[in-house]
Formats: structure tokens, sequence, C-alpha cells
């Protein structure tokens, strides 16, 4: 009986010893998985090979030009952005800079809180942020109010169908070695896939209702001083007559330990947006008109009272 027992007891551990062998190779083969020859997607980030994009960014401003950032950050606003518009579309710009100047905001769509969106969004009204990582780099800027854009580096191409979006769209981007020094240098980006209405800057120069905006940058530290950061932009957009190319700058705050502050547009917001007009709300809480000789909101919904 105990030859039997230990007969037994050695085959059983001999088949635990077997089972445990067999789970320390798979371990094994699967640590090798992880740790050698990795798919894209989960490689060893190494940051040195990167540019150094860290800090908060705002936008550089240009001698001789004021006030609010449009496309072109290089010329003055309105009319003397030259913007290559269609016939159309100069006519709904003309239409827009006439609503403006009778206190309304045009084409604009900021006023009511809504997303710039590309590529008025990267005028950068609002301090910048990137972040760099293997295979996505954000931008996270205050796009009245907190707005990311997501631009894929992985190397994965368009897809079947684009779901469109107001903020960022669908950005693809690729690292370059443009001077071939083993390190990057300068990011390509391809953006499609809008929602809108939207804009190229506060004095409303409009893109096409169609959406089929494309937006392609390059994003790239300036040689001399690697505080500055440009990005050439090219929009190409049915509403203009040809592509569209700007170069905008943006500078690193020098602080230490940079404050970042909340911008939350809906907060105390004063506008009030019925059908497609703007009205403004007194400070004793009526409806008042935002612009001359502006006719009151259609009331039909609302009990009407008799003097």
């Amino acid at each position: 009986m105990s030859l039997r027992r230990s007969l037994g007891l050695t085959t059983l551990l001999a088949g635990l010893a077997a089972t445990i062998g067999a789970f320390s190779v798979d371990l094994q083969t699967a640590g090798a998985q992880t740790t050698g020859a990795q798919p894209r997607g989960h490689q060893a980030f190494d940051d040195a090979i990167y540019p150094n994009l860290k800090g908060q960014r705002t936008r550089l401003p240009i001698p001789g030009v004021a006030g609010q950032p449009d496309f072109d950050p290089t010329k003055p606003s309105g009319r003397g952005q030259q913007a290559p518009l269609t016939p159309e579309y100069q006519a709904i710009f003309e239409a827009n800079l006439a609503d403006q100047a009778a206190g309304g905001f045009g084409t604009t769509t900021g006023w009511h809180c809504g997303a710039w969106g590309l590529p008025a969004m990267m005028n950068v009204y609002q301090p910048m942020e990137i972040v760099v990582l293997p295979d996505t780099t954000y931008i996270l800027t205050s796009d009245t109010h907190l707005s990311q854009r997501r631009i894929y580096t992985d190397g994965r191409d368009w897809p079947e169908r684009l779901e469109p979006e107001f903020q960022g769209g669908y950005s693809l981007g690729k690292w370059l070695d443009e001077d071939g020094d083993g390190r990057y240098d300068t990011l390509e980006i391809e953006t499609r896939g809008f929602k809108g209405p939207r804009v190229f800057g506060s004095s409303g120069i409009p893109l096409h209702a169609d959406n089929q905006t494309i937006v392609k940058e390059r994003i790239y530290l300036d040689k001399a001083n690697p505080d500055i950061l440009h990005n050439q932009m090219t929009v190409i957009d049915h509403a203009l007559t040809r592509p569209w190319t700007a170069i905008k700058s943006y500078r690193r705050t020098p602080a230490a330990q940079t404050v970042w502050t909340e911008y939350v547009c809906a907060v105390d917001q004063s506008h009030v947006r019925i059908g497609k007009e703007n009205y403004y709300m007194s400070g004793d809480g009526y409806l008042m008109p935002a612009k001359k000789d502006q006719a009151p909101p259609d009331l039909r919904y609302f009990k009407q009272t008799r003097d």
C-alpha cells in the first residue's frame, strides 16, 4: 500500500513539475514578446529623439499688427487679410463685416461659446500646451472652453468613415528628421472631418458650408530661438480660389512654474442666442437688443400681457 502511494505521489509531483515548467516557458515566451521587437504602439518612449515642445505657449506678437489675431498674423485683420475667397464667399464675408459694424457678431461663433475649430483655434486666443506621446500628440488650448486636438502619429490610414468634429477634426501626423541628426525636428499634420460653421479668425472670414476643408501643417522650432515655435498652416477649402498658407508663431512662457487659468465661456455669459440672432441680458436680468434697431424675438409661445 505504501509503495503504491509513493509511486502515485511521485507521478503527481512529476506532472506538477511538467506543468510548472511549461507555464514557466509560456511566461518567458510572453516576456520575450513584450520586451523584444514590439508592435508599433507599445515601444519604449524615448523623448530625447523629439523636439522639446514642453511648456506654456502664447501667440508671438507681430510688430505693427494689433487687435485679435486673424488667420495670417502678419497682416491686418478683416479685409487686410486679403483672403482668396470666391465671389460667393466674399459676399458672405462682406455681409458679416456689415453685421459686426452694426454691433453684431457676423459669422463668428465664439460669442455663444461655440468652438472656433480649425483653423481659428490655432490662432491661440488662450495659452496652448503640446503633449508628445509615442503614438499621439495632443494640442491643448482654451478655445472658448478647454479644447484638445488629438494627432495620431502611429502610422494609421484614414478611416473609411470620419465622424465630423467641431474642435479639431481627425488628424494624422508624421514626425520627420529633416536635418538628418537622428532627432525629429518637424511634425507634419493633415486634418479632415469637420463640422461647421467655422471661420478663419475673429474678423469672420468664412469657410465653405460643405465642411470639406483640408488643413495641412508643419510644426517646428525656430532654429535661432528654441523658445519660439512655428506652424506653417495651409487651408484647402471650396470657399477659396486657391490654397491659403500662413505661418503662425508661438513663444514659450519663461516662468519656471507656469500658471494655467480656467476659462469657462458659459459662466457669466450675457449674450443670448435666439434663432440666428444675438441679444443681450442686462444687469437687471432683462433681454436687450445687441445692436441698433434690432427687432425683438418671436414670443409666440409666451402668454402676452395686455396694458
